[in-house]
């Protein structure tokens, strides 16, 4: 199974267009420890020509062109996406698809009925892909594996995350099984799994056990406190308010990942613009590698 890393950064990217935070102003007076970052968005492979897409980050033409992957040219109009999972509703996860617009068929896509509800209504995301491509739906049923049509070798199982909906779901603040999920996805070959969930707001029982049966955790790396936001005058929400785990502090990221077995692979993804670890020789970045936890960037490879 190949996993490859499309974009590592939270919404607004790396850096954000209007943001001059010490992280993003380092990026654009072209510091060499810190790496320009598109949206948080990964391709997954058995066979390395058809992927599936985990989430359509506004970034995605970009992406794609930097991948060549995703666009074989085997055909005047062609694709490498057999298809699209979205995981959430959020912005910076599904405003990409507006990009795919004009796929030849409808566009194969898999997502929670609550995800479908909140880009129906709150953000009409998909109504407007009607007038193009428009789209083929397939929900997700949680916590009870499924294959994807196109996608060979590959087994996959969505798990409820207790996160946050946009702003505009009817959920946001009261959290429903569904309007965010983590995704488990096995290579049918060789059994190597993977665990994905870039806004991973509490750990829960069957979140933990997941982690634990995977070979390798792409998990929330948004930001590396708890008021990480807050003290800089970025916002007036907590990490956890807003539906994201913070890296350290008692029950933080870091802590659980210390707890997985040593085989298992620990890599953050979902990185926000403020974080101090987007400096590649930041103590907050020495204390990850002494953690042997890892920092996704754009155009990772992960080989299971």
């Amino acid at each position: 199974m190949k996993i490859h890393v499309l974009g590592s950064a939270a919404g607004g990217g790396f850096p954000q267009w209007n943001c001059n935070c010490p992280q993003c102003s380092a990026v654009r007076t072209g510091s060499p420890h810190h790496r320009p970052r598109t949206q948080s968005s990964i391709a997954v492979s058995a066979n390395s020509q058809d992927w599936l897409l985990v989430n359509a980050s506004p970034d995605v033409l970009q992406q794609i062109k930097a991948f060549p992957a995703l666009q074989p040219a085997r055909a005047l109009r062609d694709t490498g996406i057999a298809a699209v999972m979205l995981m959430d509703a959020q912005i910076d996860h599904t405003t990409g698809l507006l990009m795919l617009r004009e796929h030849r068929q409808k566009l194969p896509l898999w997502c929670h009925p609550l995800v479908r509800e909140d880009l129906s209504t709150g953000n009409p995301l998909f109504k407007v892909l009607d007038h193009y491509c428009g789209v083929d739906f397939h929900a997700l049923s949680l916590d009870t594996p499924f294959d994807i049509d196109g996608l060979p070798g590959l087994s996959l199982s969505a798990l409820p995350l207790l996160s946050n909906a946009p702003p505009y779901s009817p959920h946001r603040d009261k959290p429903q099984p569904g309007d965010n999920v983590g995704l488990s996805v096995v290579d049918q070959s060789s059994g190597k799994r993977l665990f994905y969930a870039p806004g991973l707001g509490q750990m829960e029982p069957h979140v933990w056990q997941a982690m634990q049966a995977s070979d390798c955790v792409l998990v929330d790396g948004t930001l590396w406190t708890d008021d990480e936001m807050i003290s800089l005058g970025a916002s007036k929400k907590t990490s956890r308010a807003m539906g994201h785990m913070p890296q350290s502090g008692d029950g933080g990221m870091i802590e659980w990942l210390d707890k997985l077995p040593a085989s298992v692979r620990k890599v953050l993804i979902h990185i926000n613009n403020t974080n101090p670890i987007l400096d590649e020789q930041s103590p907050q970045r020495h204390t990850l590698t002494a953690h042997g936890i890892e920092v996704a960037h754009d155009g990772m490879e992960i080989s299971l």
